[in-house]
């Protein structure tokens, strides 16, 4: 279950062009590994997100991306923050998840979530349907995949998918963890504690309290344990080891989207650089200290800014763990 996992949110790099880049993913990955990360993770996206970039900048493909890095790592998990369901048959997303597992020796997360990015659909076809659509498909996409991922043949009908007898040979090697990505009090956090064992949640940390006092009341109406699910609360991080290099580094990373901390008027420059958990070690620490009390078990971290100086990822990895434990 991830009480710290390392997500890896993008794949333009100052200086570095598309075909160098990968390197740059895996040294990433290793020290996310090496540093005390329990997880590692890729967006499941096909463009970049609006707050971090144009849709045209580099995005790879989450599993084949994941499957590479089993390569390179020994102790983390793998998994997708989080897998858009919308975007494969789910019976398939079964097969590929335990493929994961297989090569990376038993460290596959199957991280998943409705979907949202209706660009991505557009553009590759993919039906989008509403929001209540959406839901519909994942709950009955884990009637499929749960089944197949504990060597179990999945027979279902619904209104969107269906399987007969579909077997998932050869099975995963692990117990393979499910994360529900998502803050819905009604729909996602009552999926949560009806299928998953984690929780992702993307949520103000004011927020966070109410989210966890909703899941318990689904854990209680469904009869299950809560202490069986971890709940990690996702944070946007910069950490150098000063705050005005951390102040230097989103600074350049800010131009890049076109806008500038320095010239943004007060009000708009501490919006912005709230969004992120940021500054030297003892500033971070301290930072998600204070977020751990709302109740979470860990953090879900990118260092959209400054990740591809892999110093960055071991000195966050560094300092999280020591808050986390």
């Amino acid at each position: 279950m991830t009480r710290l996992g390392y997500q890896i949110p993008n794949f333009t790099y100052p200086d570095v062009p598309s075909a160098d880049v990968f390197p740059l993913v895996v040294a990433q990955a290793k020290e996310a590994d090496l540093s005390g990360f329990d997880t590692v993770m890729l967006m499941d996206h096909f463009y970049q997100l609006p707050m971090l970039g144009p849709p045209h900048l580099d995005m790879l493909e989450c599993y084949t991306t994941l499957a590479a890095l089993a390569q390179h790592t020994s102790t983390a998990r793998l998994g997708a923050l989080v897998t858009g369901n919308t975007y494969r048959n789910p019976a398939v997303l079964a097969k590929t998840v335990t493929a994961l597992d297989i090569v990376s020796g038993g460290r596959a997360q199957l991280g998943i979530g409705a979907g949202w990015f209706e660009l991505e659909h557009e553009a590759f076809g993919i039906p989008f349907g509403t929001f209540t659509d959406r839901f519909e498909k994942l709950e009955e996409a884990l009637q499929i995949i749960l089944p197949m991922l504990h060597d179990e043949r999945a027979t279902f009908a619904g209104a969107h998918y269906r399987a007969v007898e579909a077997i998932n040979r050869p099975a995963p090697i692990s117990n393979i963890p499910v994360m529900i990505g998502g803050s819905g009090e009604k729909k996602t956090l009552r999926m949560v504690a009806q299928y998953a064992t984690d929780a992702n949640l993307t949520a103000e940390l004011a927020e966070v309290p109410r989210k966890l006092d909703a899941l318990d009341a689904h854990c209680e109406r469904l009869r299950r344990d809560r202490s069986e699910i971890t709940v990690s609360l996702q944070r946007l991080c910069c950490i150098a080891p000063t705050t005005d290099q951390a102040l230097a580094e989103l600074t350049t990373f800010g131009r890049t989207l076109g806008f500038d901390y320095d010239t943004m008027d007060e009000d708009g420059r501490a919006f912005m650089l709230g969004l992120f958990t940021w500054g030297d070690p003892d500033t971070v620490g301290a930072q998600l200290t204070t977020a751990l009390t709302s109740g979470v078990d860990g953090f879900t971290c990118s260092l959209p800014a400054n990740g591809h100086i892999p110093e960055r990822v071991a000195l966050l990895g560094e300092v999280a763990r020591s808050v986390v434990g």
